[in-house]
């Protein structure tokens, strides 16, 4: 038996059932001690010398236990605010949209905004909706609606009447205004523009994000997630600033998680916010909420051609346009303001999903390490799309980690309709390339960007395993299954590889001696079962520092 010296009996025993520790030491054990919030034992049997008159026993029973899960790119008091508006996630439906919405606006006459959102680019033609079908159901009332990705908004006409916005208004440098032949905006905002409306919504109370961040985090505790990157602690477009929550939480004892948030750069600014970015480290690090890293935008998304490539998007003929995307951060500034960062002792944490975002991102980590030596900051690109074979390999070079959004490697209609075909075949076959970056030693982490995806952590490495997602149609191919990761290895990415991001995987991300016991409770073991099974995989009990913090109604 592993132990530390102690005095007395456990607090916590979890036997009876397999252990999938993520420790490389002792990949395997069959029982758990816990006292004091951290792990006092791992082994087998002879853990059961641990439990006293006073300790709780979890017998496992065949199922197996893990360590939390961690969320390495994530927006909780966002999706919290949603779940509790104009819900339109879990459709694809445009007539239950509008029957949503019109739903929604009825039962909530005294709002001013109908906002909320959630809705997916694939349940319109050319993931572009109009004002026109909202304005049949609220004709009185601004309406926003951020899509999934929320790189775009669906705005009514109401709305566009309310921010100015008519066939005169230009286009923002960072986005585009959808229009028709004639120049009117036809209700669909792309990227910067979804600002020009976002602003003029009212923010929530602070009891309102409040009552969103506790929703979310209950929601994140279901999924077996302890601890998370949240990806932007800053306004943002449409985004209201979760900073204030996360300290209200703080002072009212009800943050139970491990929080590392990613103050939002302002890409209209320059390096003179870098003072109050230090400042602002400063004031939120209190507890388990850690400011201690930096978002940086590079691009958009692949879909409405926003995403940042070294070649241009194709066109519906498959002929070659003049749109290669945008780099929100002119590369030669981000050299200079991440290599000031990094001075800084900031973590800088890249949203770069073209393979031009990622090189321009890679170039700046590059000109950090040769300009302040090798330091810890451990800087990670988010969502790596499309990554260019010269690039795989810097990665372990520069000691960037790839954050993995793995539900998003499949075939759906948004890859198949909206993507592939302006990638064409070559650049189609560089996505989502985690089998890739995995073998030249990149270290692996995962995030869901939840709500943009699913937060359920076995909805992705399902994905990450078979490479279709799940409930796919009978018949529909894997995508690029080459590129398929081992379930251990998409267990690892999701516990110690976003711990080693999170600057936590010296307390937490594994299941050893003297680590807190952030621990998850599944209802079966997914190694047991058939690979195409894994999705179904839920989550009992969550512990962090071994306390329950979830517990499911049948556990």
């Amino acid at each position: 038996m592993e132990f530390t010296p102690m005095s007395h009996t456990a607090d916590l025993v979890l036997t009876g059932g397999p252990v999938h520790t993520v420790d490389p030491a002792r990949s395997r054990a069959t029982a758990v001690a816990v006292r004091d919030g951290r792990i006092a034992a791992v082994g087998h049997d002879e853990v059961h010398e641990l439990i006293g008159p006073h300790t709780e026993v979890v017998d496992l029973a065949g199922k197996l236990l893990l360590p939390g899960f961690q969320d390495a790119h994530v927006h909780p008091q966002g999706a919290g605010l949603e779940l509790g508006l104009c819900h339109l996630a879990d459709t694809v439906d445009p007539a239950e949209y509008l029957r949503r919405i019109k739903a929604y606006a009825d039962q909530n006459p005294d709002a001013e905004w109908i906002t909320g959102g959630g809705w997916s680019l694939e349940a319109f033609p050319g993931g572009a909706p109009t004002a026109a079908a909202l304005d049949a159901v609220v004709p009185d009332r601004p309406v926003f609606l951020p899509n999934r990705d929320h790189h775009g908004a669906w705005v009514n006409s109401r709305a566009l009447e309310r921010a100015g916005i008519d066939a005169r208004t230009p286009d923002p440098a960072d986005g585009r205004i959808e229009r028709d032949a004639d120049g009117t905006p036809t209700g669909m905002l792309q990227e910067g523009a979804v600002h020009l409306v976002g602003r003029l919504v009212p923010d929530p109370t602070l009891e309102e994000q409040l009552t969103a961040l506790l929703r979310a985090q209950a929601v994140l505790h279901s999924y077996g997630v302890t601890a998370w990157q949240d990806a932007i602690v800053g306004a943002y477009a449409n985004m209201t600033d979760p900073a204030p929550s996360y300290l209200a939480a703080l002072d009212r004892g009800l943050l139970t998680a491990r929080v590392v948030g990613a103050l939002w750069w302002d890409r209209e600014r320059g390096a003179e916010q870098i003072p109050e970015l230090l400042a602002r480290r400063e004031e939120l690090n209190r507890g388990r909420f850690r400011a201690t890293t930096v978002k940086v935008m590079q691009d958009g998304i692949a879909e409405n051609h926003t995403a940042a490539m070294l070649d241009p998007y194709l066109t519906g003929c498959g002929c070659s346009s003049d749109n290669s995307g945008i780099s929100f951060v002119e590369p030669g500034d981000l050299r200079k303001y991440v290599t000031e960062l990094d001075a800084s002792g900031f973590q800088v944490h890249f949203h770069a999903l073209g393979d031009r975002a990622v090189r321009e991102a890679l170039d700046a980590v590059e000109s950090a390490r040769t300009a302040n030596g090798w330091r810890d900051t451990r800087h990670h690109l988010a969502h790596l799309q499309v990554v260019h074979p010269h690039d795989v390999p810097r990665f372990r070079a520069l000691g960037a980690s790839a954050n993995l959004q793995m539900l998003w490697a499949a075939h759906e209609p948004q890859m198949d309709e909206l993507t592939l075909p302006f990638l064409g075949d070559e650049r189609g076959a560089r996505q989502y390339p985690f089998g890739d970056l995995l073998r030249a030693g990149a270290t692996l982490a995962a995030g869901s960007d939840w709500p943009v995806s699913s937060p359920d952590p076995f909805q992705a490495i399902h994905v990450a395993v078979n490479r279709i997602a799940p409930g796919a149609p009978e018949g529909t191919p894997e995508f690029l299954p080459g590129q398929r990761l081992d379930l251990g290895t998409a267990l690892a990415a999701y516990t110690a590889g976003s711990a080693h991001v999170n600057h936590l995987d010296d307390i937490t991300g594994s299941i050893a001696v003297g680590k807190s016991a952030d621990l998850v409770v599944l209802d079966r073991d997914p190694f047991a079962g058939p690979p195409e099974e894994i999705a179904a995989t839920r989550v009992l009990e969550t512990f962090v520092e071994g306390q329950r913090v979830h517990a499911a109604r049948d556990a």
